[in-house]
């Protein structure tokens, strides 16, 4: 047995320094990588000042120093495993493990600095062919723009001047930003060739900027009169609605239908808005009108909609609010007097309910009524007489479950059927039994039999 647990011991300690040994290859290795990587991003550094200027590669810079102070901390672990002072193999095992997680994160950082200029040196060494795009681009947008100002005067005819105020100076705009463009490209040419390529990167991001945003407004003269066109269409179906919604909450304006005043202005407000709408031929702001009318479209539904469950839901009568009212008060007396009368054998429950009760009752004011507000008068008023049931049933329930069984409060002095104190006033148990309850949780028994 001795010898088993020799060996498993033996094999156990053999698995270990497999682990460090592999450990401490991954750290050499881990070094020797990290520090190549730190000389070639060194020269590609170099190559990208050059070409970005030292603003653009300022977070690559710091990256690379950063890196090579904590470089410098992974090789000072690496000579303290090999000098002559003996380590234990935990301490060998710690270094090497903060080793490759020094090296690890030196990559992380070059591979995140080096990636973000990648795209900028793409764009500087691909400069000449990006400037003869912007030219092309400048000249096939400038072949555009003729067409573009025939369509503004066209529509000019058919849309009101607030209409077409966002499209209006397009073709001005677009025609300055492409001036701008090809004079930005030649700043970039000539900043590039008297060696700052700091403002030759600029000018050309700016050139490109400028063209890009020459093409969406242009764009944006014929995307306005898609849009306007199925304004329009959609105006007409609403007007269409709107009118048959007019026919349809006429009978919710007779006098007495429920919030037939509300539905009256809503209607109201739909024709004035149907006749301030241009008349044909006349240029007009589809935009403008049909959010006008939507809006009173859905006033005119909302209002409608109120009148019909009104009418679905009758308001109820004054009176019937009044006698809800009356019986709610009626239960919370009762159940108070009950409850103020056998205290003694209360419990929280029935006390609970009572409360909450009186809660609610002052949110009930029967002088003070408005038709909108019945109903929820009337709910209050029957929640608070169902909670006074309650703790009345709730309170009956303690008064009977504290008697004794039978007629057992007879005799003087003594002690009942279930430990209570006998009232000694013969007959009257019933009655004065909730009264010694009291006096017993008041501690004055003692002092009344005294």
């Amino acid at each position: 047995m001795a010898g088993f647990w020799g060996r498993r011991r033996r094999e156990e300690e053999q698995a270990r320094q497999a682990q460090d040994d592999d450990l401490a290859r991954r750290a050499r290795a881990a070094l020797v990588e990290a520090d190549e990587r730190i000389r070639s991003t060194a020269d590609e550094l170099e190559f990208a000042v050059a070409e970005l200027g030292e603003a653009a590669t300022k977070d690559l810079r710091e990256g690379l120093n950063a890196v090579r102070t904590h470089l410098g901390e992974a090789f000072h672990l690496h000579q303290l495993n090999h000098d002559e002072i003996p380590d234990t193999a935990e301490e060998l095992r710690t270094r090497n493990a903060r080793i490759v997680q020094l090296c690890d994160w030196a990559q992380d950082v070059l591979d995140e600095r080096t990636e973000a200029l990648r795209e900028k040196i793409a764009m500087v060494r691909q400069a000449p062919q990006i400037i003869e795009g912007i030219r092309t681009d400048v000249e096939r947008l400038r072949a555009r723009l003729p067409q573009t100002r025939e369509t503004v005067q066209r529509l000019a005819g058919r849309y009101s001047e607030a209409a077409l105020h966002r499209v209006a100076a397009n073709p001005d705009e677009a025609e300055q930003l492409l001036d701008f463009a090809l004079h930005s490209a030649d700043v970039s040419v000539r900043r590039r060739e008297a060696r700052r390529p700091e403002e030759a990167n600029v000018a050309l991001e700016t050139a490109t900027e400028a063209v890009r945003r020459a093409g969406t407004i242009i764009d944006g003269v014929e995307d306005f009169e898609i849009e306007a066109l199925r304004a329009q269409s959609t105006l007409a179906d609403v007007i269409a609605d709107s009118r048959g919604d007019i026919v349809a909450a006429r009978p919710l304006m007779q006098a007495g239908a429920p919030h037939a005043a509300e539905v009256t202005a809503a209607v109201a407000a739909l024709e004035n808005a149907l006749a301030a709408l241009p008349g044909p031929g006349t240029p007009s702001d589809p935009f403008a009108d049909l959010a006008q009318l939507r809006d009173a479209n859905a006033a005119l539904d909302a209002a409608v909609e109120k009148a019909r469950a009104r009418a679905a839901r009758p308001v109820p009568a004054l009176e019937q609010v009044r006698h809800a009212v009356d019986a709610a008060d009626h239960a919370v007396a009762v159940a108070q007097s009950v409850i103020a009368g056998h205290r003694g054998w209360i419990g929280a429950d029935a006390r609970t309910r009572l409360a909450e009760a009186q809660r609610l009752r002052p949110e009930v004011d029967p002088l003070v009524m408005p038709e909108d507000t019945r109903d929820q008068a009337l709910a209050i008023a029957r929640r608070v007489q169902q909670l006074a049931t309650e703790a009345l049933q709730a309170a009956q329930r303690d008064i009977d479950s504290g008697r004794p069984d039978g007629d057992d409060w007879g005799g003087y002095g003594g002690y009942g059927g279930r430990g209570r104190p006998r009232s000694g006033f013969g007959g009257g148990g019933d009655i004065l039994g909730p009264v010694m309850g009291g006096l017993l949780l008041g501690g004055l028994m003692g002092d009344l039999f005294d």
